[in-house]
């Protein structure tokens, strides 16, 4: 395997050894005193799953499925099987997944390891709060059940932990029932965020999915603008199980780093806005295009050029929170560096057994910049003074540039967590944000 990339293809790594894991049941490889760091398919996009200097456990081979309880919706799987495997398994016996992000090119390790969430946060929490069990090997051979009821610090340790308090090898959840693999859609056009609180506010208890896409650089009273979306699995199954088809176009080459600019961000997103005809419309779709539109898209990341990118994703508490988000929305405007993937939708109140685990009740807006340099760091630190006053809180999993005080401020139990890593166990981002401040 060639030196392994994370998905914003920022900061490089030089890894001193690639090693594949073939069986679970192995012990874990020795790196002769240098760190190790477990690997699904890197589709974290900052450093949090790179380990510069040291090695990477590749858990791509680990892909076994263990037991499945049709009755319960209780899935037993090895760490490397991917979201996309479980679909085409658990789907067709009507199941689907928790919770999913938006790319179901991700392992279940990596689902656990960040404690991802999805557009039912606001109703299901995190991928965390489903896990039932699972079994950590340790550096020293010491292999770990570990549950709400058994070793139970490094159960909440691990979930949202980034890979550090050892490799997970298989792993227990439960699924979520469904009558057919479509899902009932609406999407309604906001012409500002005055309008986007009053529709979300408005959604949370009639639709188990909501997310919204924002024009980042829309100013005035058009601030905030975009489109709405909800949906509920559909009833009835006379639509059929039918499953997804593996992506159809790619992006064979890097784009040249001036592709991306102002005006051709500001192009796409005001016609991605007037896109929908109606300001309100409903249809049934796949689940595919749903949850994954990026995914019909091979190694779409190469739009950003091989300086790659970053994803700027934070929680903000709802108090205070309209106020806050126009603040940052007017900043990126300002800075004219803006995002034609920008994410806002609501987190809900239940809370992830994870230590470390990023959703708080609040607003979240995720944002994709493309690499220009220091000013798009200069960007950011502006954003962090913002997300910190009010209480908020950065995606590690997201993240490529946090400063440990940053860090250390959203997280105030990183040190009890601290206690929890193992010994042989690093990466680039914790070197990072585990430094003094």
């Amino acid at each position: 395997m060639k030196n392994p990339e994370s998905w914003g293809r920022y900061p490089k790594a030089a890894h001193h050894e690639v090693r594949p894991l073939r069986w679970r049941t192995d012990p874990l490889p020795q790196g002769d005193g240098r760190s190790m760091l477990p690997f699904g398919l890197g589709r974290s996009y900052g450093d949090s799953c790179l380990n510069d200097g040291g090695d990477l456990l590749v858990t791509e081979e680990l892909k076994h499925l263990l037991a499945f309880d049709a009755e319960r919706g209780m899935m037993r799987c090895e760490a490397g099987v991917t979201l996309d495997e479980l679909l085409r398994f658990i789907v067709p016996r009507g199941w689907f997944l928790p919770v999913t992000p938006g790319t179901k090119f991700i392992t279940v390790g990596g689902a656990i390891a960040n404690d991802i969430h999805g557009k039912n946060h606001h109703r299901a929490g995190t991928f965390g709060c489903h896990v039932t069990k699972f079994e950590l090997l340790r550096s020293t051979g010491e292999r770990l059940i570990c549950s709400p009821t058994e070793n139970t610090a490094q159960f909440a340790a691990t979930i949202g932990g980034l890979g550090l308090t050892g490799l997970i090898t298989w792993a227990e959840f439960q699924l979520l029932r469904i009558e057919n693999s479509m899902i009932d859609v609406e999407e309604l056009q906001f012409a500002n965020l005055d309008e986007f609180f009053a529709i979300s506010a408005e959604s949370d208890a009639d639709f188990a999915y909501t997310v919204s896409w924002v024009d980042c650089l829309a100013e005035g009273p058009s601030l905030g603008r975009g489109i709405f979306m909800r949906g509920n699995h559909a009833r009835g199954d006379s639509l059929s199980h039918r499953l997804h088809r593996p992506p159809r176009l790619g992006v064979p080459v890097e784009f040249p780093d001036f592709a991306l600019n102002q005006y051709s961000i500001q192009a796409f997103n005001t016609l991605y806005y007037a896109k929908a005809l109606e300001a309100f419309s409903r249809k049934i779709v796949h689940y595919d295009p749903f949850f994954y539109p990026l995914d019909a898209v091979n190694h779409w990341n190469r739009i950003y050029g091989r300086r790659g990118f970053f994803q700027y994703q934070f929680v903000i508490p709802f108090s205070g929170d309209r106020k806050v988000i126009r603040e940052i929305f007017q900043r990126i405007a300002a800075s004219g560096q803006g995002s034609f993937l920008a994410v806002l939708k609501t987190f809900g109140e239940r809370r992830s057994p994870g230590m470390l685990s990023f959703p708080a009740p609040g607003l979240t807006l995720a944002l994709d910049f493309a690499n220009q340099g220091w000013e798009t760091l200069s960007l950011f630190n502006e954003l962090d003074q913002v997300v910190l006053a009010t209480g908020g809180r950065i995606y590690p999993a997201k993240d490529a540039r946090m400063p440990a005080r940053v860090f250390q401020e959203c997280y105030p139990r990183w040190e009890e967590f601290r206690q929890y890593i193992d010994p042989a166990f690093s990466s680039s981002f914790w070197r990072r944000v585990n430094s003094p401040v």
